[in-house]
């Protein structure tokens, strides 16, 4: 892999991680584009895997203060210590609920994750999923009320969000598009919704990122590590971008051009497979 194809999927990574739009699939319809078909699935693998932290670095960074203080949070919540003001309790919910959400998407992932890795990585399913979820959100934020805020999260509306994310696991529902659909189909504001989707993500993402990375990172060659590297940081930067963005973006827009985006995208999929410009 060279540097250019390197920089490119990382761009991808950054750019698509965190808006409703399916990084996994950007990131698949990318590899084919540039020419990526042929490399060995171990590598490619490996590299989609250790990029991906990249993204995730971004989000640790980004909400770094809000991690720690909700992590003090629980743990003071256990250990009964320093637990008394409101602010605490918050935080100490929400990390709660951050765990309950995340139940979902660990089964669902443990459970079907040959189906996941193998029969559901295809661009017909990708592309109708493009599709399908852009609907579902902008169904939602047309019907929003938008009235709730991130504290006013409950144990069901947690769990109703972690189910949202493990429908995510197929490529192209979107892990942020399926939990900000849910959220606002459940009431909360945009910004409400895309923040605690953020904060779910993060065990998940973090677990099976690192699972792979250290899993697979021995197929790297020397040559590719150093791409993968680059890419990496590539996603890190850009990433983080988004996330500033984005959330100042949903303080006053909607998500229709996120929507217009993925049914734009599924239905040019759609058109390359059956014109063979694409494989499925």
């Amino acid at each position: 892999m060279n540097i250019f194809t390197a920089v490119m999927l990382g761009l991808v990574q950054g750019l698509t991680e965190f808006l409703p739009i399916s990084s996994s699939a950007h990131v698949q319809i990318a590899t084919q584009l540039l020419g990526l078909g042929a490399m060995p699935k171990p590598q490619l693998t490996a590299f989609i895997a250790t990029i991906q932290l990249g993204t995730e670095a971004a989000v640790l960074i980004y909400f770094f203060k809000d991690i720690v203080r909700i992590v003090k949070a629980w743990f003071g919540s256990i250990l009964n210590r320093g637990y008394v003001t409101e602010e605490k309790k918050r935080d100490s919910k929400l990390g709660w609920l951050i765990i309950v959400g995340s139940l979902p998407v660990v089964f669902v992932g443990l459970v079907f994750k040959h189906a996941i890795e193998n029969q559901l990585r295809n661009l017909w399913v990708i592309a109708a999923m493009l599709i399908v979820f852009g609907l579902v959100l902008a169904v939602a934020d047309r019907v929003a009320k938008q009235t709730k805020s991130i504290d006013k999260i409950t144990a069901t509306d947690g769990l109703l969000f972690g189910a949202a994310q493990a429908l995510s696991v197929i490529p192209g529902v979107s892990r942020s598009g399926g939990t900000i659909s849910m959220g606002l189909l459940l009431g909360y504001s945009r910004q409400a919704a895309a923040r605690y989707s953020f904060l779910l993500a993060i065990p998940a993402v973090l677990a099976s990122g690192l699972f792979e990375f250290v899993t697979t990172v021995g197929d790297l060659n020397s040559a590719d590590l150093v791409a993968t590297a680059v890419a990496t940081l590539v996603s890190f930067a850009v990433g983080f971008s988004v996330i500033v963005v984005l959330l100042r973006y949903l303080n006053r827009g909607s998500f229709m051009p996120f929507v217009i985006w993925r049914v734009v995208v599924g239905v040019a999929i759609l058109a390359m497979l059956v014109n063979g410009s694409l494989v499925a």
